[in-house]
């Protein structure tokens, strides 16, 4: 039990059993909701042969912890999606499409990253292991089913993993309100890998230096800085444009 996961809310679970359902050791539900979406997830469940566990809502905040469970716990077993670079790497049939965290701390800054990712396409989110938030309950509540299928890699040193990735002839792009390029004005559709910077601070000293370049989000309004899961979207979707254009040309 100890090694299971804990997934909360509806859109984490169905996610689960729709992607990877041998993975699904218990749910859990709120014995007292016997609405039409309760009853479809269970439904599914039983489907999927997975065994559900009515339970009073005292169990299922125990189960869940701070996370927002909506009155549905899933215990899990974990999801190898991708053990380092060379399993993101292997087959890839199109330009290489990453994205690197340097420090994101706030789980729901991690799970909005990931979702946004997700529906970029993005073949891999890279993080460092130190100074960094994990793919906790609150972070899949929030990426609502994107860490079933978008690997996360937790490295232990973020500096040499991008010197790998350059090795690899991928371009690491930075964002940084000073530089003097905007995302439209520099060629994304090479093999490229985001770098968004922790909360605040922006990316650390280290990682600036290892980017080929840096872009800046332009902003016309009063707001000196985005959130970092809006910039990130800004940035990955300026990256979606620039492929398709090629792809249609």
């Amino acid at each position: 039990m100890s090694q299971n996961q804990v997934l909360a809310g509806f859109h984490a679970v169905t996610a689960r059993v729709r992607h990877a359902p041998q993975s699904i050791r218990q749910v859990y539900v709120d014995g007292q909701r016997r609405d039409k979406r309760m009853q479809s997830l269970i439904d599914r469940m039983v489907k999927a042969g997975v065994k559900v566990h009515p339970v009073d809502g005292a169990r299922i905040d125990e189960l869940a912890g701070q996370a927002r469970h909506q009155g549905v716990v899933a215990l899990v077993e974990p999801i190898d999606l991708a053990q380092d670079l060379d399993d993101v790497f292997e087959g890839m049939a199109e330009p290489p499409f990453l994205l690197v965290l340097d420090g994101i701390t706030d789980p729901h800054n991690l799970g909005a990253c990931m979702r946004t990712a997700n529906a970029a396409g993005v073949h891999a989110v890279i993080a460092p292991k130190d100074r960094a938030v994990g793919l906790g309950t609150v972070a899949q509540r929030i990426a609502c089913g994107a860490a079933e299928t978008t690997p996360y890699l937790m490295v232990t040193n973020l500096a040499r993993c991008l010197r790998d990735l350059k090795a690899r002839g991928v371009w690491i792009v930075g964002t940084d309100e000073r530089a003097e390029q905007t995302p439209d004005q520099v060629d994304l559709s090479m093999p490229v890998a985001w770098v968004m910077g922790a909360e605040g601070e922006g990316m650390r000293h280290l990682t600036r230096e290892l980017c080929d370049m840096l872009v800046r989000i332009p902003m016309a309004g009063s707001v000196e800085s985005l959130n970092v899961s809006v910039a990130t979207g800004v940035c990955l979707f300026e990256t979606v444009r620039q492929r398709r254009v090629v792809t249609s040309r």
